[in-house]
């Protein structure tokens, strides 16, 4: 996974932060993404699992190697279809 292509893998498993969101109190919300739905994280944090709606967000992935800051509603899709998705390359 490079960050390039982070917006078409699945999700579950990565670390994830909440850099802004419409809701302020869901700003800063970290953790682990431990399943998604269409329209939302499911995020493992220290206080239980948040769920934080995709939408109008921007999310942090910490990568092994590198911090990809993604817009949410880039990621607002069936992961499943979103995963399928040609992102640009010719080898998807």
């Amino acid at each position: 996974m490079t960050p390039e292509s982070l917006v078409r893998h699945e999700l579950a498993g990565l670390d994830v932060a909440v850099e802004d969101s419409p809701n302020p109190d869901l700003v800063g919300v970290a953790g682990r993404v431990v399943d998604e739905t269409m329209h939302t994280l499911l995020v493992a944090t220290g206080e239980g699992v948040k769920q934080v709606p995709k939408a109008d967000a921007t999310f942090r992935f910490d990568l092994d190697d590198a911090t990809v800051l993604v817009d949410g509603d880039r990621l607002v899709a069936r992961p499943a279809r979103r995963t399928e998705t040609n992102g640009g390359s010719l080898w998807q």
